[in-house]
């Protein structure tokens, strides 16, 4: 059962047309693809950030479109952007500030602390993020962003700052915890190995889309 799908003829300013697409309910999709051909604009597509000149999205069965509640949407659809952006401070303060973006209530220390081992992530909430690297800096992003819980979850490029091995474990904890929470996510990755050992579907848009 698809949760997300595009029409073909789906176009981003008239530079990249989409094929059909349908993103299955509950399933680890990578989208792949030579660079250029439009996977991270796709997410942005499904998440709304961007919006089509031509064709349509639509999420269980329901047209996205200007005349919707755009907010409430992109909390059920996430994106988890390729470029990590954290606040200066602690850990624990950026789960907080996020939350307080979304007019939410952030969740309790222990959660903070399960969603940062899922992710990898064994440091301390009151570490300074500035005093991470690239790779732990990524690590605690996709921590924050996973503890929403959304419906779908879209992920550019999230081992893209990461060693092999690391990148496996992550991938392994987040697509246990998806599984069991019924999130579906959708991934935009350049690994042949990641992909061949976590993709319950892999889409090449490099074969299907058309610059």
């Amino acid at each position: 059962m698809a949760i997300l799908q595009s029409q073909r003829g789906l176009q981003f300013i008239q530079t990249i047309t989409y094929p059909d697409i349908a993103i299955a309910e509950g399933k680890f999709t990578f989208l792949t693809g030579e660079s250029g051909c439009g996977k991270s604009t796709y997410l942005r597509l499904l998440n709304a950030t961007a919006l089509p000149i031509a064709g349509k999205i639509e999420y269980r069965g329901a047209a996205i479109d200007v005349g919707m509640d755009i907010i409430e949407y992109r909390r059920k659809v996430v994106l988890t952007p390729q470029e990590v952006y954290l606040f200066d401070g602690t850990i624990e303060g950026n789960f907080r500030k996020y939350y307080k973006m979304r007019e939410e209530s952030a969740p309790e220390r222990a959660k903070m602390e399960q969603f940062l081992r899922i992710c990898c992530s064994l440091f301390p909430l009151d570490t300074r993020c500035d005093t991470l690297s690239g790779g732990e800096r990524q690590r605690v992003f996709m921590a924050i962003f996973l503890s929403f819980n959304p419906e779908v979850l879209l992920l550019d490029e999230p081992t893209s700052a990461l060693d092999e091995q690391t990148a496996k474990r992550m991938l392994t904890n987040l697509k246990s915890h998806c599984q069991t929470q019924g999130i579906t996510v959708v991934v935009v990755c350049h690994s042949d190995e990641l992909v061949r050992q976590f993709a319950d579907i892999q889409i090449d848009l490099g074969k299907e889309a058309r610059g």
